[in-house]
């Protein structure tokens, strides 16, 4: 085909994925039926050695890309070695948080030379969950109130002194619901033995939130592509669970953006594009702003799938779009 282009997937291991349910190997999957070719690698599989930034990958020589993704993901061959990022014409970051920050250091020596999802600059803004309220508007329309310390006598007195019935803790650095608990009125009379051991243990900072209603009922996944939503699905909790991500026991139900979510994604759209956050994911209570999942939003595979849509050709048709707009402003600033 026309316009081959180098597209180098920065993810977990390959032996890791589950493919009847992982979003990432469904973009590689797209990459490959288009006859661009892939790369695979690591965050612990990059380094630089005389300001060249070189990455041990796994190179896809072969695939069965005419059936289904399982049998996709069986029949990729691979061939070992280590080369150039800057060889690259996409690099797409698609490792759980935290992010190694060693990486974004390496990036950014080729920044300037390979289009990069998303960007080394708006992953260092909203990595962690203060991206939020950079996001917030005055009357707190779309954003949650939200407190962040790692004083452990100040989040206390946040707690005692609130008079809502239940409020939300979790860790500024987490994911997959990982760490998120409700603390309810009744049980705030424990609360120095819970921020002991909360807190004590990892000295790291955590959010108290206030608790949205609704909340019990589930959350909804937005999906986000160059500042539009591309896709939505409600994800409900378990019984007996408060997280309602998939990871942790939730399940998805086709679902169709509010007004206010729609709002939301219009007012919050052209500041994730101005920060290069051109794929990530929203989590959102009753229209209001959770989290903005940057560095692996899931969710493409139940979406398509609620929806009989196919989202990573949306996505794979931006990459090319976006690499094409990259390349003709690099050979404009050499002219």
């Amino acid at each position: 085909m026309e316009n081959k282009m180098n597209i180098c997937f920065i993810m977990d291991h390959w032996s890791d994925i589950k493919p009847i349910t992982d979003s990432t190997i469904r973009m590689i999957h797209e990459c490959c039926k288009r006859g661009h070719q892939v790369f695979i690698t690591h965050a612990s599989s990059v380094s630089v050695k005389d300001s060249q930034v070189m990455a041990k990958c796994q190179k896809i020589i072969s695939s069965k890309t005419n059936g289904s993704i399982p049998n996709f993901y069986k029949s990729v061959e691979f061939e070992c070695g280590r080369i150039p990022l800057v060889d690259m014409d996409c690099l797409f970051l698609r490792s759980n948080p935290p992010l190694d920050q060693n990486l974004l250091y390496f990036l950014d020596y080729i920044k300037h030379y390979v289009f990069i999802i998303n960007s080394i600059r708006g992953l260092r803004s909203a990595m962690n969950k203060l991206y939020t309220s950079s996001l917030e508007t005055s009357d707190d329309r779309f954003t949650p109130v939200t407190y962040v310390s790692k004083d452990k006598e100040y989040i206390k007195s946040i707690i005692m002194e609130s008079d809502e019935e239940n409020m939300v803790m979790k860790p500024l650095d987490g994911y997959g619901g990982k760490g998120v608990i409700v603390i309810e009125k009744a049980a705030r009379k424990n609360i120095n033995s819970l921020l002991d051991f909360y807190m004590d243990k990892a000295d790291q900072f955590v959010i108290i939130q206030e608790y949205l209603e609704g909340a019990e009922n589930g959350d909804v996944r937005i999906l986000m592509l160059n500042g539009k939503p591309i896709g939505a699905m409600k994800r409900i909790p378990a019984q007996g669970e408060a997280r309602s991500n998939i990871h942790a026991g939730g399940r998805e139900e086709k679902h169709k953006l509010t007004l206010q979510e729609k709002e939301l994604c219009k007012l919050i759209g052209p500041k994730l594009v101005e920060d290069g956050l051109y794929f990530v994911g929203l989590d959102v209570i009753n229209g209001k702003l959770l989290e903005v999942n940057v560095c692996s939003p899931g969710g493409i595979t139940r979406i398509n799938k609620l929806n009989n849509t196919k989202l990573q050709v949306k996505i794979t048709d931006f990459i090319e779009k976006s690499v094409n707009e990259f390349k003709s402003l690099q050979m404009n600033a050499h002219e």
